[in-house]
């Protein structure tokens, strides 16, 4: 029997890859040293705005959590706080959201609604369709509590039946 302690083609191949990532980097980072690093706040801004930009052309207004059109554009206005222009976008994109929140609730993911009725809440925290919604997850949770609690009451019934013995 022997033993080869060489690593797999597979991890080779990845090796080869980051080390030509790695020169590649150091040698563009060489070529423009005098090159000024642009503001921070304008090529923050500008990324995030890019990314709420294709989040929203995929049709991720609120989910995933962290990867979404909403959380980047409200991130933008951590940033800057008067940007009219992502503002107009939240406002927007709000109805949409709210149809959004509202299948989240229908279709019984009631944790992932109230995430996403957090994220129209930190841009518009008074919005009567918001309250409405609020409304309608705290009905269903209490549905869904009151489902459990029937299905808990007749296993407790299931189990204190005496266990039927077959006759011999």
């Amino acid at each position: 029997m022997s033993v080869s302690f060489a690593p797999p083609r597979r991890r080779w191949a990845v090796a080869a890859t980051v080390l030509a990532l790695l020169l590649v980097t150091l040698v563009l980072n060489r070529r423009a040293p005098a090159l000024a690093p642009p503001d921070d706040a304008a090529s923050g801004r500008g990324i995030l705005l890019g990314l709420a930009q294709a989040a929203e052309r995929d049709h991720r207004l609120l989910a995933p959590a962290g990867s979404n059109a909403y959380e980047f554009y409200l991130s933008v206005l951590g940033l800057e706080p008067d940007d009219a222009a992502t503002r107009e976008a939240l406002q927007r994109l709000f109805p949409a959201g709210t149809r959004v929140v509202e299948q989240s609730i229908d279709d019984g993911e009631l944790d992932e609604a109230e995430r996403e009725l957090r994220l129209l809440r930190d841009f518009d925290a008074d919005n009567y369709l918001l309250a409405l919604l609020a409304g309608k997850l705290a009905a269903e949770r209490q549905l869904a509590v009151r489902r459990h609690e029937a299905r808990a009451a007749i296993l407790r019934a299931q189990l204190a039946r005496p266990a039927v013995q077959p006759a011999r």
